[in-house]
């Protein structure tokens, strides 16, 4: 962890300890939740995606604020095909991402892309012209394409064969078949699949969820954090995720930092209600989770469900 880094923290747990949780929303001024909302938010998601649920945490690390019971979400076991570079491989980076955030020039990528040109490809399929069989052509018997059709002297007689002595017996095709042996790929080319368990927790300071990301590989082994940033997008790796100490958990654990999600979900509720649709707060988390999935693309955890963003304000 950088200098700046620690001191921020540090400052940031100075704060939470001297100030109160929010308990007044401010859901569409600003993109924050209070506690209450968080709290109900999280039932939503609990009940429409059945593989979330709440968890109680270390006791230890227990928030105050927060019910025993709920201090924060998980869903487990998540899969994680591919890393996320295969993935930006397939979108070309012209007209790839969205601004959704600008102040300070510190706004906030969502990666969406298009696929790549295909046209090199279509160049060389075959145009239905080339197929075409031209008139001049004349069509030849089958017999015509092997050679002579009318000189059956050739075709060998069934009987020749009886003779003991046309019997082959050394054929080499007969004595010494071929098989197909199975090698083994390189490991560079085998495909690791990785599993993960993301969690949400309640960000005090910053007032909004935050996303933490515990990785296993394919043995389910605890992947190392800094190994977790293969499969975040490099627009954000190092970035706008970073390595810190789970509030509910132990060890150091991978985390999209909440900085500018307040900023990120007030320009979505706004876009949301520029179109006549009033957000409804306990959809929060659906929204939420669907722009995380622009930090970390190849992590398929649940967010889908046939629901209404909001009521229309028309």
């Amino acid at each position: 962890m950088v200098l700046s880094q620690r001191i921020h923290e540090a400052f940031k747990g100075t704060v939470e300890r001297i100030t109160g949780p929010r308990t007044v929303s401010a859901f569409k001024e600003k993109g924050v939740l209070s506690v209450s909302e968080f709290i109900l938010a999280g039932d939503n998601l609990v009940s429409k995606c059945p593989t979330w649920s709440w968890e109680s945490g270390e006791p230890s690390k227990r928030k105050s604020y927060l019910p025993p019971e709920k201090q924060y979400l998980i869903t487990r076991n998540v899969p994680c095909l591919r890393r996320a570079a295969s993935v930006e491989e397939e979108y070309e980076a012209a007209g790839g991402e969205v601004l959704l955030d600008n102040e300070d020039n510190d706004g906030w990528l969502a990666t969406h892309g298009k696929p790549k040109d295909r046209s090199d490809v279509e160049e060389n399929l075959p145009s239905m012209e080339t197929l075409e069989i031209r008139q001049t052509e004349t069509v030849r018997s089958i017999p015509s394409y092997f050679g002579r059709g009318d000189d059956e002297e050739d075709i060998p007689d069934m009987a020749d064969y009886e003779e003991a002595d046309n019997l082959v017996e050394t054929d080499a095709a007969t004595l010494q078949p071929t098989y197909l042996v199975a090698q083994e790929p390189d490991d560079d080319n085998i495909l690791r699949t990785r599993t993960y368990d993301v969690s949400i927790t309640y960000d005090k300071y910053y007032q909004t969820p935050r996303v933490w990301l515990t990785g296993y590989d394919e043995s389910r082994m605890l992947l190392q954090p800094e190994l977790v940033l293969e499969d975040v997008s490099q627009d954000h790796a190092h970035k706008t995720v970073t390595i810190e100490d789970h509030p509910h958990l132990p060890g150091k654990h991978a985390s999209v930092h909440p900085c500018r999600h307040g900023a990120v979900m007030k320009k979505i509720i706004d876009v949301l209600m520029s179109r006549g649709v009033e957000p409804e707060v306990d959809k929060y988390l659906f929204l939420f989770l669907k722009f995380v999935a622009s930090v970390i693309p190849t992590i398929e955890y649940d967010y889908t469900m046939d629901f209404d963003l909001g009521s229309s304000s028309t």
